[in-house]
């Protein structure tokens, strides 16, 4: 049976570190429940006499900065230790033993000594914006002032690991097009530098002029093969310039105005907006947090910033006292029916519960949403290379043609 390497903590919050044989994960943290620990780390184990990699050659490659997946073990470990009622500085300082990279080690110091101090939770947490957002800090207080921190903790995991899947599910689908278009560009890039320059050489003993297509194909087999690095300085100078650029607001908010207009991209990008300010905003709410300040929350939260500016006026109508549902349904920018769902739920007094089935719903449309983007894309990107290697084909046949008539 596969060996485990564990790590759990038992009552009086010692770490306990070992290996055991299992069928698998879960067979180890039942038979560590079992003992009376709570385990915290479950990885496979190499069986002795395996060869391994040193420990420098991994070290290489470990992230220099705090990731999301360590951000989420964070979030679910410290509300393991948390309910199983250990003190928050103990928790901390188990946790620093079992960090996995200096950075989340430095962190978690950082948050200990600020708690040590007299510092609440949230405060030492806000003191780390690179890392944590105002969302994660708010959620955070929010379980500190209802004396319940553990338990929502465990729900923010729970919500952090579903934007998790959220994400991944889309970025999955995006690997097979990212492959096809840089096959596509290598495809073309051998064509133009390696093979057109072959006939370069038989077209200029042929004293004839060249028709124009086999002309602009051999000027652009020329140029990659001689000036290629200023192409790609070119390419790297136009994708910084453009990222700059966006760092602008009023750039940014046209960029994003015409990307929701775009067919396919704008209703993908339009759903992944809803399904996080709906499951955001939930959490919220969930954990005691008003509708106004979540909604200046959520407003953080949101990537396209024409979405994101449409709440203000909302949050606007909200003081009036004229409610949520309907302003949001009025400014047009949402789908009709995550509006409709949210001033149901508003209007019969669930509209936590609504926001829950919002997101799960809008979950479900953006995978639909990327498998219809996908399977137009796909045949287009297909059709183009080979429409492109299908010209330059031609643009050389055309000079062959051409040289032997001159023969004739």
């Amino acid at each position: 049976m596969p060996l485990y390497r564990y790590k759990a903590v038992n009552t009086s919050g010692d770490v306990a570190a070992g290996e055991l044989e299992a069928a698998n994960e879960s067979e180890i943290v039942d038979r560590l429940r079992d003992q009376g620990l709570l385990p915290m780390q479950v990885v496979a184990a190499a069986r002795p006499g395996a060869v391994q990699r040193p420990a420098e050659r991994r070290s290489w490659f470990a992230p220099r900065h705090v990731t999301r997946n360590q951000m989420l073990a964070f979030t679910r470990e410290l509300a393991t230790l948390l309910r199983a009622g250990l003190p928050l500085d103990r928790a901390l300082e188990i946790l620093i033993s079992l960090a996995a990279t200096p950075p989340l080690a430095k962190m978690l110091q950082s948050i200990r000594d600020s708690v040590r101090g007299g510092k609440s939770l949230s405060q030492a947490l806000d003191t780390h914006r690179e890392v944590f957002s105002r969302f994660y800090v708010s959620i955070v207080r929010a379980g500190e002032a209802g004396g319940a921190l553990g338990t929502v903790l465990t729900r923010l995991a729970e919500n952090m690991e579903r934007s998790k899947e959220l994400r991944e599910s889309v970025m999955s689908a995006l690997i097979y097009p990212v492959i096809l278009v840089c096959v596509a560009v290598a495809s073309v890039m051998i064509l133009l530098a390696y093979v057109v320059p072959q006939f370069q050489a038989t077209f200029a003993q042929a004293g004839k002029a060249l028709p124009l297509p086999t002309q602009i194909v051999i000027a652009a087999g020329t140029a990659l093969r001689h000036y290629w690095w200023l192409m790609l300085g070119g390419t790297i100078a136009l994708v910084w310039l453009f990222r700059r650029r966006l760092r602008q607001p009023n750039v940014r908010f046209r960029w994003d105005q015409r990307l929701l207009r775009w067919p396919l991209i704008g209703d993908v990008v339009a759903k992944v907006e809803v399904a996080r300010l709906a499951r955001t905003l939930g959490t919220l709410l969930g954990n005691g947090v008003t509708l106004l300040a979540g909604l200046s929350i959520v407003k953080e939260t949101m990537t396209n910033t024409v979405l994101a500016q449409g709440l203000d006026g909302v949050i606007t109508r909200l003081r009036e006292g004229k409610g949520f549902g309907r302003p949001l349904a009025e400014t047009g920018l949402y789908p009709r029916l995550a509006t409709q769902m949210i001033l149901v739920g508003e209007e019969s007094g669930q509209l936590e519960e609504m926001l829950s089935r919002v997101a799960e719903v809008y979950d479900r449309e953006v995978a639909v949403a990327v498998r219809r983007f996908l399977a137009i894309l796909e045949p287009v990107l297909i059709v183009g290379l080979a429409v492109m290697v299908i010209c330059i084909v031609l643009s050389i046949w055309l000079g062959i043609i051409g040289m032997t008539e001159l023969v004739v």
